[in-house]
């Protein structure tokens, strides 16, 4: 007895005529429609949602990355001959250039931080003051040369940086004088009195994370030496790495090169936390999204129950002409998977243009809501960021097209195991 291959010509012609009937012909295009829509909508959705989760770790990566030292090395300090806790660094240039020495490190600069009240005319804010070198300032990437700052810092040593929303709120532009307030101030025989300078604001920066611009102020090194009573020491140094994910494997050069007082904070000790929650939000997105791509695919179950009902006469009489068991179940599989191709192949195709044109759309919203939709001070950054990722798209598409398989079969089984003398008996 000649047999045919699996998935041939004649399956493809059958399924193709059943998902095109017409419902007076007994065909569900109906059903067929609203499992299609269905699926490319819960694509979409997932495709989205992980570009959105994607684009949103990335630029908070970023804007820590490329504004903030990946490691820190600080002082634990040494007791001085009053049992004085005294904390810094003396021998700061000779530990800068053993830092920079280690390979791998692209940056080494030497810091003074103190925190101040900034005043201009009636507006006051609490800021942190970075004290340091306008050829270090310069090679910080989201504040240096290249990012987009306004003014120059050939004059930086004239002056002071300034975060953009810290200029806006206190009402500063390029020439504008700002007072900074220390309770670091003069020691006298009654105490210490605040210290209170004004600088000229030559240079303002937009990191692109809203606490930064909000709070930060870069000083001439000198100067902060001197504004905060620090003379000939540096508190701590910032240390760029050229592999800043695998940061914890400069530790012990690290920590050789700072010297016996030298202790350690990485970037990933400041923000992992918040890291790894974004990690565990993203697992339970993909498994909420997916529970979304199950219910649409079970749209195709009961699309294909109802075409097998209709369609018993026509089973049987195939069967009686010959027709196997598997090829019926393919025909009626081929069905169901049409269905999850074509939904999962629209849905990604949306889930992209979405994740493409995000900022449009993202405006678009914004202007029909009346603004406001988006609270940089809340979410830390200044817009919704998308990203693309191969492997988000792949598993999404994985994911789709797995269960419209797996659904389809359940029907197309019941299909093939219906006994044609009893789908012919009434005809």
């Amino acid at each position: 007895m000649a047999t045919t291959s699996p998935f041939s010509r004649f399956e493809f012609m059958i399924a193709w005529r059943y998902l095109r009937a017409r419902r007076a012909e007994g065909g569900v295009s109906v059903m067929t429609w609203i499992s299609l829509i269905g699926i490319t909508l819960a694509v979409f959705a997932l495709i989205a949602t992980l570009a959105v989760r994607a684009g949103f770790r990335a630029e908070f990566v970023d804007t820590i990355l490329g504004a903030n030292a990946h490691v820190t090395v600080y002082s634990a300090g040494t007791a001085d001959e009053a049992g004085n806790l005294v904390r810094g660094f003396a021998d700061y240039e000779a530990i800068s250039g053993r830092l920079l020495a280690i390979p791998g490190v692209v940056r080494a600069a030497p810091l003074i931080k103190g925190q101040v009240m900034a005043t201009s005319g009636e507006a006051t804010l609490g800021a942190e003051v970075f004290g340091m070198r306008a050829g270090d300032l310069a090679t910080i990437p989201r504040i240096g040369i290249g990012s987009g700052a306004v003014g120059d810092l050939a004059t930086y040593d004239t002056g002071i940086a300034i975060g953009s929303q810290l200029a806006r709120e206190l009402g500063l532009g390029l020439g504008d004088r700002v007072r900074l307030i220390s309770p670091q101030g003069t020691k006298t025989v009654l105490g210490v009195s605040p210290r209170v300078n004004a600088y000229t604001v030559v240079y303002i920066f937009t990191a692109g994370r809203y606490d930064i611009d909000r709070t930060r102020i870069y000083m001439p090194f000198a100067e902060a030496q001197s504004y905060f009573n620090k003379d000939g020491v540096a508190d701590e140094f910032e240390v760029m790495v050229d592999d800043p994910e695998g940061v914890d494997g400069f530790e012990p050069e690290l920590l050789q090169a700072g010297g016996p007082e030298a202790l350690l904070w990485t970037w990933r000790d400041s923000s992992g936390a918040f890291l790894r929650a974004l990690t565990v939000e993203d697992n339970v997105m993909f498994i909420i999204m997916s529970i979304l791509v199950l219910i649409a695919a079970m749209n195709i179950v009961s699309g294909l129950i109802m075409l097998v009902k209709n369609k018993g006469r026509d089973i049987g009489i195939l069967r009686t002409m010959g027709l196997t068991e598997g090829s019926v179940l393919r025909v009626f599989f081929l069905c169901g998977a049409f269905t999850g191709v074509l939904g999962t192949v629209f849905g990604v195709v949306l889930g992209c243009l979405f994740a493409i044109y995000i900022d449009p759309l993202f405006s678009l919203v914004n202007y029909l809501s009346g603004g406001g939709v988006w609270d940089p001070s809340i979410r830390g950054i200044y817009n919704l960021p998308a990203k693309l990722m191969l492997g988000d798209v792949l598993s999404a598409v994985g994911l789709s097209l797995g269960l419209s398989f797996v659904v389809t079969l359940f029907p197309a089984r019941r299909a093939a195991r219906m006994n044609p003398v009893e789908a012919l008996r009434y005809e």
